[in-house]
Parts: C-alpha cells; sequence; structure tokens
C-alpha cells in the first residue's frame, strides 16, 4: 500500500495556497471572499470570470480550486493547465496541477503529467510543500520506502508546530514504516520542527497567524508587546473574526480559523461551539469541516 492511499488527500488538501512573503501554516482556500458561498455558484462566477478575461491566471488557480474542493478533478486539471500556460514562473499552480492530476487519475497513483508538474513546481520553488510531499509519494511507489520517509521527515522538520498538515505527515510516515518494517520512531521523536518565519515576528503566539486582520506592519509592531498585550491583541482578533462569521456564516475557513484559535488558547468548550455552529451553517461542507476539526483535537469531533 502506497502513500497515496493513506493520506495524499488529507495532507494535499491542507498544503495549498501558502501565501509566498509568509509560508503560514493556515492556508485558507482561494475561494474566500470570491461571493457566492455555494460550491456552484463560487465555480459559475469562476466562470464568468474567466471566460471575461481568459488571460487571468489567477482566475484559473480559482477555478482549479473550486472544482478541486467539488471533487471535479478532472476540470481541476484543466484549469490549472490554464493558470500554468499563463503564469508558467508560479510553483503554486504547477503543484496543484499535479496534485488534481493525481486525484484524477484512476488507474495510475503518479501519472507523468503529475510527476512533470511536481518536478516543475520543485525547480521553480525547492520549499513546496505539497511537491516535495508528492515527490517523496513517488518515491514510496517506485519501492523506494527509506527515501520516501527521509523526505517526508525533512518536510516535517520545515513544519510550524500545529500546521494543519503535520498530524497527517506524522501518520505517513508511522504507517509506511510499519507496513515495510522500517523503525521510525526514533527518527520521527528526533525531529524538531521549525517555525516559520511570519510577518508578525517569532515573539507573536501561533494563534495570531490564523487570524487576517491587522496589517504586517502592525503585527511587527504587536511583536514587541508584552506578553500581556500580545494576548489581548490576539483576543480581541479572534473575537473580531467570530463577529465576521456570525455576519457571514458561509465563510468556512472562516470557522476553521476560528476553531485553530481557539484550540491553540486553549479555549476547547469554544471551539467545539464553534465547530458546531459551522456544520450547521454549512450542511455541504460538514465533511470536510469535520475532517479539519479531527485534525485540530477538538473536543467530541
Amino acid at each position: 500500500m502506497g502513500a497515496v492511499g493513506i493520506a495524499a488527500v488529507s495532507i494535499g488538501y491542507n498544503l495549498t495556497h501558502a501565501p509566498e512573503e509568509t509560508k503560514a501554516p493556515v492556508l485558507p482556500s482561494p475561494l474566500r471572499n470570491e461571493g457566492p458561498s455555494d460550491p456552484e455558484a463560487a465555480i459559475r462566477a469562476l466562470q464568468d470570470r474567466v471566460g471575461a478575461n481568459p488571460n487571468d491566471a489567477e482566475g484559473w488557480q480559482r477555478l482549479g480550486w473550486a472544482y478541486f474542493e467539488s471533487g471535479r478533478h478532472a476540470d481541476a486539471v484543466r484549469a490549472y493547465r490554464h493558470a500554468t500556460k499563463l503564469a508558467p514562473g508560479n510553483a503554486t499552480f504547477w503543484s496543484s496541477l499535479g496534485e488534481a492530476a493525481v486525484m484524477a487519475s484512476e488507474r495510475d497513483p503518479m501519472p507523468k503529467e503529475a510527476a512533470d508538474a511536481f518536478d516543475k513546481a520543485i525547480s521553480l520553488d525547492p520549499k513546496d510543500p505539497r511537491a516535495r510531499y508528492f515527490l517523496a509519494v513517488r518515491k514510496d511507489l517506485a519501492k523506494d520506502h527509506d527515501g520516501a520517509i527521509r523526505d517526508w521527515l525533512a518536510l516535517l522538520g520545515d513544519t510550524p508546530p500545529g500546521a494543519p498538515w503535520e498530524a497527517d505527515l506524522r501518520r505517513t510516515i508511522e504507517q509506511v514504516g510499519k507496513i515495510n518494517g522500517i523503525n521510525v520512531a526514533e527518527r520521527l521523536a528526533a525531529v524538531k520542527p521549525t517555525a516559520p518565519h511570519p510577518p508578525m515576528g517569532a515573539g507573536m503566539s501561533v494563534a495570531a497567524a490564523a487570524i487576517p486582520g491587522p496589517s504586517r506592519e502592525q503585527m511587527q509592531a504587536a511583536a514587541q508587546l508584552p506578553k500581556g498585550q500580545q494576548d489581548a491583541m490576539v483576543e480581541g482578533m479572534v473575537a473580531s473574526l467570530e463577529a465576521r462569521l456570525k455576519a457571514n456564516p458561509g465563510n468556512v475557513d472562516g470557522w476553521i480559523m476560528l476553531m485553530r484559535s481557539r484550540m491553540t488558547l486553549g479555549e476547547t468548550g469554544k471551539a467545539a461551539a464553534a465547530y458546531a455552529q459551522a456544520r450547521s451553517a454549512n450542511p455541504a461542507q460538514a465533511g470536510r469541516i469535520r475532517g479539519e476539526a479531527r485534525i485540530l483535537g477538538v473536543p467530541g469531533v
């Protein structure tokens, strides 16, 4: 059994679209703020957008993601092909194409188009986490299980603590090791995940990284504040996010951010409440919300 069958969907989904300047662990959907919260309405809006401007690379990328999120992987491949043609220097577009090609393939777990896309992505950005993950999958499929585990451990070492894909990546390493008789316990224990270098500076809490709001300059200034003032700022940001979600309950990415922030702050009861509200407001995406909540450790999920 290869790694594709273990965690490709979960890890690949969570390794998406980090802003280039931050490589932040919280990776919201490109559909955010696009307009309608209904997936099909969003797809139609994006189809109209690229129809009106076929040279809109970002529009094609967003459409690819919308198709991917809806399970229309072959359509996602076609959209991402347009995006990579228009912006061939964008590593994220290439790794997105590769992931969609993997998911669209009914027989080959690593079709040539996917492998070529991941190779292109890694040539453009050696740190692209999705390309790194799937290139390790390719090694696993080629029976180089130890090489795959070595690459995943390196990726884990570059993974910020609490990143949404961290738990799945660890499970992949453990399961591939178990299946192939490779002892990974000591190697996993030796990995020390490295925090990223987000705009807010090393002093800000992880919770703050999950919450959109202040500008880069404001966050840099906040990093210099005493911890008590930082905590107050973070709580204010969380409360602001919660208020926005009450006004726009269809923002699934916002609910995930809120759950993550509440868990980081140790407010497990409030995280569970956010989970319940998110599911109630978005029944069509209950599976995704449940999966994210489980990764975050929200109680009762």
